[in-house]
C-alpha cells in the first residue's frame, strides 16, 4: 500500500519525471567544474579572514589548524551522504526533495520550510556583511547605513541583492561564470596573503601546539547559553583538548554551504558523476585553503598576541590583518577588504540561488503556490527569483541580523541530520535504485555524521532553539492550512476515485 495522508512519499521516478513538466523545466547546463566553483564560492567568505584569527587567539591556539581538519572530517561525513542522494535523485530541492522520497510529505515540508529560513537569513546576513566591507573599501566609518527617520536603511546591502538578482535572472550558466571570476579573485587574495605571510613564520610560535587548558571567559546565561550548558550545567574552557574540540565546533560553520550545490542537481549535465565531484571537490579545496591560512597565521605571531585584550588586539577581535600589522605590513588590510568583498559577493549569489531552487521544487509539488514554478525563456524560475530578491532585500536593508545568524546554523544542521538518516532509509527501501555515488561503510558513516551534527546543535544557544521551534510550529500551521490541500501528489492519489478524467496521470508513490 502506498503512503497516505501526511506520510505519503513521492517516488524517485516521479520526482525525475516531473523535471520534464512543460513550463517548469530547468536547463541542464552545469558541469562538475561549475559545481566545484559554486561550492568554493559559497563556503569561502569573509570568515577565512576573521574567524581563523579570533578562534586561534581565544579558543585553540596553534591547534586551530587541526581543528579545521577535524571539522572538515565531520563535514565530509555529511557531504558523502549529500553526494549519494544528489546522484540518486538529481532533482532541484536538495534535502527537501530527498526527504520527500524517504520520510514523506510532512517531513519534506518541514525541511523545506527550514531551508527557506536558512537561505533567506543567510543571504540577508551576508549581504549586510558585504555592506560593511563596501564601507571599508570606500573609506566610510562603518556600514553603508542611512537613517530614514526611525528606520535604518542599509543601501549597500540592497545594492548587492539587486545586482545578484540580475545575474540570477540571466541564467544559471551566467551565474556560474560570474561566480567563477569573483571566486578566482578571492582565492588569489587568499594565496597572496598565504605566500607573503609564509616568509614571516617562526617555528617557535607553534609551541605549544595545544596550549594548556584555561577557564573560558564566557558570561552567557539563561537563554543565551548553549543548550548543552543549560541541560548539564557544564562550563567551557579555552585551549587544551576541550578547546580544540570547541574550536572544531566553531569552525565547522565555516564549511557550511556545500549543501547548496545539491540544489542545482536538476540543472547539471551527467549529475550522477558531476554532483559528487562538485560537492567533495569543493570541500577538499576549501579545507586546504583554511589549513594553509591558519598555519601561516599562527606561525607569524604567537597565539597569545591574537587574544582579545592583548596589546596587539585590544578590546576588539583579531583578524588575519592583525598578524600582518604586527610585522608592519600595512597593505594587508586593504587586500583583505577586497578579498572579503569578493568573498561575500559569491556567498550571497549561491545562497539566493539555493533559495530559489528549493522554493521552485516546493512550488512544482504544490506545497507552495504552483504558479511560482513557471520558468522563463532562459530556463530560470523568474517569479520565484523576484520574490526571493524582494524578501532578502527587505530583510537586509531594514533588519539588524545579530543573533539570527545562529538560526542559519541550526537550520543547516537539521537538514544534514535528515539527509544522513535518509541515506540509510533509502538503501533499505529502494536498494534497486541506480546510484552514481555510494557512501562507504553504511550505516556507520551516516550515524557518525548524525552524531557530529547533533553535538553541534547542542552547542547552539537556547534562544536559537526557541526561535527555531517557533518557526517550525508556524510551518506546521501553514502546511495544514494550505500545502496539504494543494499537494500535487495528494491530488494524484485521489485522481482515480474523484476525477476519472485524470486517471492517466501517473502516481509513482512509495511505501
Amino acid at each position: 500500500m502506498p503512503g497516505v495522508g501526511i506520510w505519503r512519499t513521492k517516488s524517485v521516478e516521479q520526482s525525475i519525471a516531473d523535471t520534464d513538466e512543460p513550463g517548469s523545466r530547468l536547463r541542464r547546463e552545469l558541469t562538475a567544474k561549475d559545481l566545484t566553483v559554486f561550492g568554493v564560492a559559497v563556503v569561502i567568505g569573509a570568515g577565512i579572514f576573521t574567524l581563523t584569527a579570533r578562534t586561534a587567539g581565544n579558543v585553540a591556539g596553534p591547534s586551530i589548524s587541526l581543528a579545521f581538519v577535524l571539522a572538515a572530517i565531520a563535514c565530509a561525513l555529511a557531504a558523502l551522504c549529500y553526494a549519494e542522494f544528489a546522484s540518486t535523485v538529481p532533482v532541484a530541492g536538495s534535502a527537501y526533495t530527498f526527504s520527500y522520497a524517504t520520510f514523506g510529505e510532512f517531513v519534506a515540508w518541514i525541511i523545506g520550510w527550514d531551508l527557506i529560513l536558512e537561505f533567506a537569513l543567510a543571504s540577508a546576513v551576508v549581504a549586510k556583511g558585504w555592506s560593511l566591507y563596501l564601507g571599508n573599501v570606500l573609506g566610510f566609518s562603518g556600514s553603508t547605513t542611512a537613517h530614514l527617520g526611525p528606520l535604518d536603511f542599509d543601501w549597500g546591502a540592497l545594492i548587492i541583492v539587486g545586482a545578484i538578482t540580475v545575474v540570477l535572472l540571466s541564467g544559471t550558466k551566467m551565474s556560474s561564470r560570474v561566480s567563477a571570476v569573483i571566486t578566482a579573485i578571492k582565492i588569489a587574495v587568499v594565496l597572496l596573503v598565504v605566500t607573503v605571510g609564509a616568509f614571516y613564520i617562526k617555528k617557535e610560535n607553534y609551541s605549544p601546539y595545544i596550549p594548556s587548558s584555561e577557564g573560558a571567559d564566557s558570561t552567557a546565561s539563561g537563554v543565551h547559553q548553549s543548550l548543552f550548558s543549560f541541560l548539564t550545567g557544564a562550563e567551557g574552557s579555552s585551549y587544551g583538548w576541550y578547546g580544540l574540540l570547541a574550536a572544531a565546533s566553531l569552525v565547522f560553520f565555516a564549511f557550511i554551504g556545500f549543501d547548496v550545490v545539491a540544489t542545482t542537481a536538476e540543472e547539471t549535465k551527467n549529475p550522477q558523476k558531476a554532483l559528487p565531484r562538485g560537492i567533495l571537490g569543493s570541500l577538499a579545496i576549501v579545507t586546504v585553503l583554511y589549513v594553509a591560512v591558519t598555519l601561516v597565521l599562527t606561525g607569524m605571531v604567537h597565539y597569545t598576541d591574537l587574544r582579545t585584550g592583548s596589546p596587539l588586539v585590544g578590546d576588539s577581535s583579531a583578524t588575519l590583518a592583525t598578524a600582518f600589522e604586527a610585522h608592519g605590513i600595512a597593505w594587508a588590510q586593504t587586500a583583505i577588504n577586497f578579498g572579503g568583498l569578493a568573498g561575500l559577493t559569491t556567498v550571497v549569489m549561491v545562497m539566493m540561488l539555493g533559495q530559489t531552487r528549493v522554493l521552485f521544487a516546493m512550488s512544482r509539488d504544490g506545497l507552495m503556490p504552483k504558479q511560482l514554478a513557471r520558468t522563463g525563456n532562459k530556463g530560470t524560475p523568474v517569479r520565484i527569483t523576484l520574490v526571493v530578491a524582494l524578501v532578502v532585500g527587505f530583510l537586509a536593508a531594514f533588519f539588524p541580523m545579530g543573533v539570527l545568524e545562529e538560526m542559519v546554523n541550526i537550520g543547516t544542521l537539521f537538514a544534514f541530520v535528515l539527509v544522513c538518516i535518509g541515506v540509510v532509509v533509502l538503501r533499505r527501501t529502494r536498494p534497486d535504485l541506480k546510484r552514481g555515488f555510494r557512501v562507504p561503510l553504511v550505516p556507520l558513516v551516516p550515524i557518525l555524521a548524525v552524531v557530529a551534527c547533533g553535538w553541534l546543535m547542542l552547542n547552539l544557544s537556547v534562544e536559537t532553539w526557541i526561535r527555531f521551534l517557533a518557526w517550525m510550529a508556524l510551518g506546521v500551521v501553514v502546511y495544514f492550512v494550505y500545502s496539504r490541500r494543494h499537494s500535487v501528489l495528494g491530488r494524484r492519489l485521489k485522481a482515480p476515485a474523484d476525477s476519472p478524467e485524470e486517471e492517466t496521470i501517473p502516481a509513482f508513490v512509495e511505501n
